[in-house]
């Protein structure tokens, strides 16, 4: 049974950082689907998306993997033959979580799932990478190299997949999609004071991006097609094809 997310529901004397840690796995999957608009749509059509773009003994990483959900999109959708799937996430209260919901699903497609930082792991023969809500945790001055390690490691041909959330320069526009995110949680069940707790546990963990700089990112990376696919308040997703 799927935990409800309670973490920011009392007031606490001391906020700190926002750590993806065994509290945050257990309750997870609430947590991203009362928090991020289109989750769902996201992660299925990723799986869609496998369905054209994995090629024949080809690798498939999902960066970032958390419980597994964009893993298990993608798994269920392959047909291709001699396809390896590796998984990583530096979280190892979510690499746990991940090897189970894996187990539970039968499948002769295999997995490799990785406790470790995404920085650090090869990117070789690619046809299709994931980094779903997960660029906008690190540095902004470590995306670029990390993007352009997984451009050199793809395959012609291969896409990669990038979901975010996103600011925009227009403050207005920044104030009122935000806005509509928050009444989003709020309709989803979230209080004020949860609201307000989490935003502040994120503010120097989470440095978002515009969508303009991602596109402008990936191009001058060499990535030949860029499209926003999804975009709902001020999330989005990507596509990058090689």
């Amino acid at each position: 049974m799927e935990n409800k997310d309670t973490i920011f529901s009392h007031p606490l004397s001391n906020i700190g950082d926002f750590r993806f840690d065994e509290g945050v796995a257990d309750v997870f999957s609430d947590m991203i689907q009362r928090s991020v608009p289109g989750y769902t749509n996201i992660i299925s059509t990723i799986g869609e998306l496998a369905k054209h773009y994995i090629q024949e003994q080809s690798q498939v990483y999902d960066l970032g993997c958390s419980l597994g959900a964009a893993t298990l999109a993608m798994r269920r959708n392959i047909s291709q033959q001699g396809v390896n799937m590796i998984a990583v996430d530096n979280s190892q209260a979510m690499i746990e979580r991940c090897q189970r919901n894996l187990g539970a699903y039968r499948s002769d497609v295999p997995v490799t799932v990785v406790l470790d930082d995404i920085r650090e792991v090869a990117i070789e023969n690619a046809s299709m990478v994931v980094i779903n809500f997960t660029l906008q945790f690190l540095p902004p001055d470590e995306r670029e190299a990390l993007l352009t390690k997984v451009y050199q490691g793809l395959k012609p041909g291969g896409l990669l997949v990038l979901s975010e959330k996103i600011r925009f320069d227009d403050q207005s526009v920044d104030d009122l999609l935000t806005e509509l995110h928050h009444n989003f949680k709020r309709a989803h069940g979230y209080s004020e004071l949860e609201i307000s707790q989490k935003r502040t546990a994120l503010e120097n963990v989470m440095r978002t991006d515009t969508a303009q700089l991602h596109t402008e990112r990936l191009n001058e990376i060499g990535f030949k097609h860029v499209a926003t696919w999804f975009q709902c308040f001020n999330f989005t997703s990507l596509l990058a094809i090689k």
